[in-house]
């Protein structure tokens, strides 16, 4: 009889024939694309014709090794696969973005973050080795002394240099919980000021600090969620059910404490997709206990925006009722963290848009990333927003202030929504020339889209 991690790499390397046989089906011109069932971008897309290439039997864990802290897995393999494969060993990714199906490629090839970024970075930073199926139709190994150059450029690339096949990533011990102190604030400055101290000494109060991420309510009410692992048994919340994890940070004064299994507090974040369950009525709670529990998940609310966004159903609501049509904001920005809270203070007075998610980053790497040149040795605030706001007069126009505010500050902004910039502006903030060099080493023949046509132009 075969091992549940025998069979694991036998439908892997499966699916990788398939992939290949796919792509080479396509014909030598062709361009191609994935055929993700599921999607944790934001950006609608232009329809194409491009070949959907094959990726069935790429989502796996294909091996956890409990004695080196790694972990092998498909490139479709998605966080909640990893971290159910891992927990059973006392161990987790150094970073496990928020959303349950964020795949291990996804997070890799674009951006992922969490609460343990302040002290271990992104998610490709974890990244020992990879295989990438290139645009040139190549299977290749890449780390950093092997085809350094695409090992550099591939975050933050979309899919534009080629496909994550398989990885292998660190992972590090974790407890069986998490005890949290939630810490309320009346100024944003103050709250900011805690913040760095923490990222500095890596403890509160004398007590170790192994999570740290926010939210902003108000220019008067904001939170730091402190998280301890912990060993230590006793009563835990829950969040699945009928409470919600954000309003549990919510108090008057002072210190909030709270506990989590670990499981539960790596994906505290889901069942509501932050706070944006609200706008499908899944808050109300007449309609939250007749919701299906199993339902009530970031994936699920993800299907329903797409069908939102199809048939344009708010926009025709808002016409029904006299109202202007309304502009999508769905962006993550990084902001030096001495730069902050100005920008909190500038957003605030400028966009209608509440509550704010903050994750402090500070990079692991000292080298940096080309696609995604924020600084090594600073740190930064992740700042996140996910509404709409009426529409002015041009298109895009809050995206385009946020863009020209980011940029004042020197910071960066993710592409997995809606971005603007003119090509010159897209050119200076990700990748330039380096981008240019390996596109042209890996993808030839632009069998792949470049970044600023999928980022910008929606292709």
């Amino acid at each position: 009889m075969s091992s549940p991690a025998t069979d694991a790499r036998t439908a892997h390397a499966a699916g990788v024939a398939r992939l290949l046989a796919s792509y080479r089906a396509a014909g030598p011109s062709a361009s191609v694309r994935l055929a993700k069932p599921t999607s944790n971008l934001f950006r609608t897309r232009t329809k194409t014709n491009a070949r959907g290439l094959e990726t069935s039997g790429l989502t796996g864990v294909l091996a956890v090794d409990p004695t080196a802290h790694t972990a092998d897995v498909g490139g479709m393999c998605t966080y909640e696969d990893l971290v159910a494969a891992t927990l059973p060993h006392g161990l987790a990714p150094l970073v496990v973005p928020q959303l349950k199906t964020i795949t291990l490629g996804g997070a890799v090839t674009g951006l992922g973050i969490e609460s343990t970024s302040f002290r271990n970075g992104l998610p490709h930073e974890s990244v020992l080795d990879l295989d990438i199926l290139t645009g040139a139709g190549e299977l290749v190994r890449v780390s950093p002394g092997e085809r350094g150059d695409l090992y550099r450029a591939f975050p933050n690339s979309y899919g534009t240099l080629g496909y994550a096949v398989r990885l292998r990533i660190k992972l590090e011990p974790v407890k069986p919980f998490v005890a949290l102190r939630h810490l309320r604030f009346h100024s944003i400055p103050d709250l900011i000021v805690t913040m760095d101290r923490i990222i500095q000494t890596g403890e509160l109060h004398g007590i170790h600090v192994d999570y740290l991420d926010g939210v902003v309510f108000s220019a008067e009410e904001s939170y730091l969620c402190v998280g301890t692992q912990t060993a230590a048994s006793g009563a835990v919340s829950d969040y699945t059910g009928q409470q919600m994890y954000y309003r549990s940070l919510q108090h008057d004064n002072g210190v909030k404490e709270d506990r989590l299994t670990i499981h539960d507090y790596l994906w505290r974040w889901d069942t509501d997709w932050f706070w944006c369950s609200e706008g499908f009525g899944a808050q109300r709670p007449t309609i939250r206990r007749l919701w299906p529990r199993s339902l009530r998940r970031s994936s699920f609310y993800s299907t329903l925006m797409r069908y939102e966004q199809r048939f344009q159903i708010g926009n025709r609501i808002e016409r029904l009722g006299g109202r202007p049509p309304r502009e999508r904001v769905v962006q993550d920005v990084e902001v030096p963290i001495e730069r902050s809270a100005e920008f909190l203070d500038w957003f605030l007075c400028t966009v209608p848009i509440q509550p704010i998610w903050l994750c402090p980053l500070r990079l692991r790497s000292d080298d940096g990333w080309p696609l995604y040149p924020i600084k090594p040795q600073r740190s930064y605030v992740n700042i996140g927003f996910w509404s709409t706001v009426p529409a002015g007069s041009a298109d895009g126009q809050t995206n385009r202030l946020i863009e020209g505010k980011v940029s004042e500050l020197q910071g960066h902004k993710s592409l997995y929504s809606d971005s603007y910039y003119s090509r010159e502006e897209f050119y200076e903030l990700y990748g330039g020339e380096t981008y240019a060099t390996v596109k042209t080493r890996y993808d030839p023949d632009s069998r792949l889209l470049d970044l600023y046509a999928k980022a910008v132009q929606r292709r």
